[in-house]
Parts: structure tokens; C-alpha cells; sequence
């Protein structure tokens, strides 16, 4: 079965599995310092609570047989072991199927934690890094050639991840066919990073140089994946500059590198290492695994074409192939919750996040690929109160009761009252906008905030409130 075999791809395997064990990586090193505090027993949303409503067919799960705080630490820093081991190569030190089974591992241990992170796991990339690790079980490791099987399907992610991107924006937001969104993207997307603010001084007409030339690379570049080399590898190139731009802009966790992982891929070097002849069980099963993923792409591929398409969407529990897509809609006007808490009721001093705006003159940070999922989830709350109607009241609680895992997920200088909680809290609401140069030159300052009203009534010691 030679004709399954591609061994002019075996450095984008090798870029390839490398990196994408940096990705899990990254991905259980989050978990491991924010789970707790997130999902944990006693935590925003304990995970428990979550599982007495969700059968297994619905959130697979090692956590289904009993969840600890203790085995969701073992989960997470024995998958960040297991990523390093094979990060340095250990999958292709080992007999094929044990390689295999390395990459089997990192999947079930990350599928674990998203099919129990509820709200804080919602992200497309975690979909995305479920659905590409699930391929690198089936591309085999130093002893067999690359399977052109399983070469495909990988850039059949890709695909979707760029043309999913590129359609939501077409049909979605009318500023993106006047390619007007980039006037305001830099400034309210997510979580800006250290560049943001000079990305959004561009002038207006490379704005919209910007904007064109994401719709041709994200519309266009897929296609040409599929095209003989060195047309592939051209435009896997075009994927990873367009890719890195973003990575230079904002923080986007890493979605920007799992997709230029998966561009890697395409990489071929134009000559062929010779290895031993490919087992007959590894071929059958990269056949058999290709089979399943073509049958489960029929909705997805149905989603693409469609003009009520939706982003982000898992059609299946184990996220083995899903659908994607970015900023559909880009807003115009950026609000922050700020959260507050007060030793008498008067006076309100704020408490600082890692990466979300705060203080207006300190600098955004770069984070990505790290994700911090607390600070996310504050954009969202800003948007629609709805997103954060179950886990806000408890953190307020949690900050009350000075929570040495809750303030945790905040700047390490970012809670100011070290040594006694404080007696209320409250979040308010902010108005922010990056300051014009000239403002920056006189004040230092990076943003210009307004307050724009309460967001959450105040709660205290004393006594509980309602959600406002």
C-alpha cells in the first residue's frame, strides 16, 4: 500500500507534531494553574454541580468516574508532562504504536477537561486543538512514512478554520465587505496586546489593505492547499504570514498557532527519506479513521455552505470534526467591567486583571499563547450581561471572602486589599477607547475610560444581593 505513503512530508510532520505538542502544552499548563479556581470543587462553576446534570454520551469524560480537585491537578500536569516528553521527540523513540498511543493520551486527558470546562472551555480552539490532536494519532511517527491519508485531512482542517473565517465575515458584518472593520477591531477585540494600540493608528486606507488581503488569504490560500507542490507549500506560507500578523496584534490564546501548526503540515521537502514498509493494521486504521472523518464532515461541510451559518460549533461530544469561524461582527464601541471593593462603602478601589484593560495607563501584555479565561469572559460579560449571569455573583462572593485561588487569576499586585478582604464589591461599568497620540504624549495614559453606570449591585458582608 505504497500509494498511501508521502515520505516527502517528513519535515511537516515533523513541524508539525512538534508544535502541536507545544500547543497541548500550553493547553494543560492553563488548566493546571486555573482549573481550581474555575471549575474546581469549590470553585465559579464546580465542576460536581455540572456533572449531576450531564450523562457520559453528553460530556465524555474521565471526571465521569468522580471528580477531585486532586485528579483534575494529576490530569492537567500529567498531560503538560506527557506534551514535553513528546514535544522533545519521545513519540518517535518508541514502536509505532506506542507513539500512537502517546498522542491518544494528550487527547483523552485534554477532552476530559473541555467536556467538563462548561463556559470557560466554550472556544472554538479548544475544538480546534481536540480535532487536530485527534489526526495526530493516525500520522504515525519516525519509523513509517506520512500517511497522504491523514496529510489531507489535516489541511481538510485548515480548510474549514480559514474558509469558515473568511464566509462569516462575508456574510456577516457589513463592515467587512466595505472593509471598514479593521477601524475598530484592534481597539475592541477581546483581549488587545502590546501592539494593539499602534495597529489601530495605522492609517485608514491600510486598514483596509488589511481587510482585503484577509479575505484573500483566508478564501483563497485553502484552496491552493490542495493543489500539487509547490503551490501547497506557497500558500501554507501565505496561512503562516497572515497568522503571525495576528499573533502581533492581540491575544488570541492559540487559535493563531494551531492553525499555522496545521499549515506546517504542508510543508514538503521535494525529496523522499526512505523507511520500512507501513504495518497493514497502521494503514487500515488511518483508512478507517479517514472514513469516519469524511461521514462526520457531511454537517460541517453543510454549515460552510450555508447561508445561516453558524461559528465555533462541536456536532459531536468528542469535537472530531467541527466548524469554525472568527468575528463575524465586529463591534464598535469598547465597555469594560471593572470590578471594585470598598472597606466602608465610600471609597472603591479597583481590581486589576493579568490581560483585560484596567488601569488606563498600563500597557496591555502580550499572553497569547497562554490563555487567561477569566479575562475573556469579562469582554463577554461586557457585551451581554447574560454571559456572565452564573459565574459573576460568585466571583464578587469569592473576592469577598479574599479566595486565595480566585485572586489568583488576577495580577499578582492586582488586588488591593492584601491583608483583609474588603467589607463590599461591585462592578461598574466603563467606556473605553484607546487615547490619540496626542493624548498619550501629555498623559502616558493608553486608554481614555468613561463610567457609564453600575453593572452589578453592590454586595457585602452583611448581606447578599440580586443580580442587577
Amino acid at each position: 500500500m505504497d500509494w498511501l505513503n508521502a515520505p516527502g512530508y517528513w519535515l511537516g510532520r515533523l513541524l508539525f507534531q512538534r508544535a502541536l505538542a507545544g500547543v497541548y502544552l500550553v493547553g494543560f499548563l492553563v488548566a493546571a494553574r486555573q482549573g481550581k479556581a474555575l471549575i474546581g470543587e469549590h470553585g465559579l462553576l464546580p465542576v460536581p454541580r455540572f456533572l449531576a446534570r450531564r450523562t457520559w454520551r453528553e460530556a465524555p469524560s474521565l471526571f465521569q468516574f468522580g471528580y477531585s480537585d486532586r485528579l483534575l491537578a494529576a490530569v492537567s500536569w500529567g498531560g503538560a508532562a506527557l506534551a514535553v516528553a513528546v514535544a522533545a521527540g519521545a513519540a518517535d523513540a518508541v514502536p509505532l504504536w506506542a507513539g500512537m498511543l502517546c498522542w491518544a493520551v494528550l487527547w483523552v486527558l485534554y477532552l476530559s477537561i473541555v467536556n467538563v470546562g462548561q463556559t470557560w472551555y466554550s472556544f472554538g480552539w479548544e475544538s480546534l486543538l481536540l480535532e487536530t490532536g485527534a489526526l495526530a494519532v493516525f500520522l504515525g511517527n519516525g519509523r513509517v512514512a506520512p500517511p497522504i491519508t491523514t496529510l489531507l485531512l489535516i489541511r481538510w482542517i485548515l480548510f474549514r478554520v480559514e474558509v469558515g473565517a473568511g464566509l462569516i465575515k462575508l456574510r456577516g458584518d457589513r463592515c467587512w465587505r466595505e472593509l471598514t472593520c479593521l477601524y475598530y477591531h484592534h481597539e475592541t477585540q477581546p483581549m488587545p496586546g502590546p501592539f494593539s494600540w499602534w495597529f489601530h493608528r495605522l492609517p485608514k486606507p491600510l486598514h483596509r489593505v488589511e481587510a482585503g488581503a484577509n479575505h484573500v488569504v483566508q478564501l483563497g490560500a485553502p484552496v491552493a492547499l490542495f493543489l500539487p507542490q509547490p503551490v501547497a507549500t506557497v500558500a501554507a506560507g501565505l496561512i503562516v504570514t497572515t497568522q503571525l500578523w495576528l499573533v502581533l496584534s492581540g491575544n488570541f490564546a492559540w487559535l493563531n498557532w494551531v492553525t499555522i501548526t496545521l499549515a506546517l503540515s504542508a510543508v514538503s521537502t521535494g525529496g523522499d527519506r526512505a523507511y520500512p514498509a507501513t504495518p497493514l493494521w497502521f494503514s487500515v486504521l488511518v483508512l478507517a479513521y479517514g472514513a469516519l472523518v469524511l461521514v462526520l464532515s457531511y454537517r460541517p461541510a453543510r454549515n460552510l455552505l450555508s447561508s445561516r451559518q453558524v461559528m465555533n460549533r462541536s456536532f459531536d461530544s468528542l469535537h472530531l470534526v467541527n466548524t469554525y469561524g472568527a468575528f463575524g461582527s465586529v463591534t464598535r464601541l469598547r465597555h469594560e467591567v471593572v470590578l471594585e471593593g470598598s472597606a466602608d462603602g465610600h471609597t472603591w478601589l479597583a481590581y486589576e486583571f493579568k490581560g483585560k484593560p484596567g488601569d488606563p495607563r498600563r500597557r496591555p501584555r502580550q499572553f497569547a499563547p497562554y490563555h487567561l479565561r477569566l479575562d475573556w469572559l469579562m469582554w463577554f460579560a461586557a457585551l451581554n450581561p447574560g454571559y456572565a449571569r452564573p459565574w459573576l455573583t460568585p466571583l464578587l462572593r469569592k473576592l469577598l471572602d479574599g479566595d486565595r485561588d480566585t485572586l489568583r487569576l488576577l495580577r499578582r499586585d492586582g488586588n488591593p486589599f492584601p491583608d483583609m478582604p474588603p467589607a463590599h464589591v461591585r462592578a461598574t461599568l466603563y467606556r473605553y477607547r484607546y487615547t490619540t497620540r496626542a493624548e498619550r504624549r501629555a498623559t502616558g495614559a493608553w486608554w481614555h475610560r468613561e463610567l457609564v453606570g453600575g453593572y452589578h449591585r453592590p454586595l457585602s458582608t452583611f448581606h447578599s444581593s440580586t443580580w442587577d
